[in-house]
């Protein structure tokens, strides 16, 4: 059966260290974790038809990208490849500039294809001669790959995604390559899986980092609070104010990154500082993953908490 849009991509399941042998079929391959967008590339079969870049949700997006797309004549026709879409600006991986591109169509996604090309990391092979691989095990899968670049000589936008079997070097790479703007972590397969659609039966370990924030409010009761609301000082040294009283008056807060529920909160005053544990991806000062509370830091003042926007040191341990 000859692969078409939509096919549900393999998922992974986050863990916080990096898991033993034997939890995955075969010996453990690590491979890195890029801050993009899954995206599912098709060439075409026949090699009449157009190529087609398929969303993690299944939604196409050739158009927005049609630097992939003329790119997609160095791929042999009936390929589908997994993966992540990657965009260059400013000499760095930036997740804001491909967000920009993914909403961009038309004459500006022409121009911005000039300015922030993309870039394909390939991380599965599904297709090859339009032949479906779903059922072969991922070690075969990886080796086939690796000969298609090869064979082909592909070379950016197309970049094979780096991996390991080696427990030492992916420990490294979770310390010291997630330092790199657009590298947070890794994604764990083994060997011998087949690819099951939407199955999250791959592992994810992010990099996590510690820091300190401020605590303005919280849900739930005070005394009881289920979750915290956390904010720094600005470049002016204070909390952007919200009108009189509290700096957060009339604020909305929401339930998630992107989302429209309002969150209900109780305003608290920002006297306490919460030591968190948090992921290297960071959007206009802000992190796009979960902030995990770690411990209350009562021997640091607020004005000793970093500014909105710094960095944070790597976890101990």
């Amino acid at each position: 059966m000859v692969l078409r849009p939509s096919v549900e991509p393999m998922l992974a399941q986050a863990r916080d260290t990096v898991p033993a042998p034997g939890v995955l079929p075969g010996e453990l391959r690590f491979q890195m974790k890029f801050d993009g967008y899954r995206a599912i590339v098709f060439t075409p079969w026949p090699a009449s038809g157009p190529v087609l870049v398929q969303s993690r949700r299944g939604s196409l997006m050739q158009s927005r990208f049609p630097d992939l797309v003329r790119a997609a004549a160095d791929l042999p026709d009936g390929l589908v490849l997994d993966g992540e879409l990657v965009v260059w600006a400013g000499g760095r991986m930036s997740f804001e500039a491909l967000q920009r591109r993914a909403v961009s169509g038309g004459r500006t996604a022409a121009r911005l294809a000039q300015e922030m090309p993309a870039h394909f990391i390939a991380s599965d092979l599904l297709q090859l001669d339009g032949r479906e691989l779903l059922h072969v095990s991922y070690g075969e899968r990886r080796a086939r790959l690796e000969q298609l670049f090869t064979d082909r000589g592909l070379s950016a936008p197309w970049t094979l995604c780096p991996e390991t079997d080696d427990v030492v070097t992916a420990r490294e790479w979770l310390t010291s390559w997630t330092q790199v703007p657009g590298v947070e972590g890794l994604v764990i397969r083994g060997s011998g899986q087949r690819y099951l659609p939407g199955a999250r039966a791959l592992y994810k370990v992010r990099r996590r980092d510690t820091t300190e924030a401020v605590i303005g409010a919280s849900t739930g009761i005070v005394r009881r609070p289920r979750t915290l609301v956390l904010g720094r000082l600005d470049e002016a040294g204070v909390l952007r104010p919200a009108g009189p009283g509290h700096l957060w008056e009339g604020v909305r807060f929401a339930t998630s990154w992107g989302s429209r529920t309002p969150l209900d909160v109780v305003l608290v005053e920002p006297e306490l500082v919460a030591e968190i544990t948090v992921g290297t991806a960071l959007e206009r000062g802000a992190w796009r993953h979960p902030v995990r509370f770690a411990r209350l830091r009562l021997d640091v003042a607020v004005a000793d908490v970093p500014p909105f926007g710094a960095g944070a040191e790597p976890a101990s341990g």
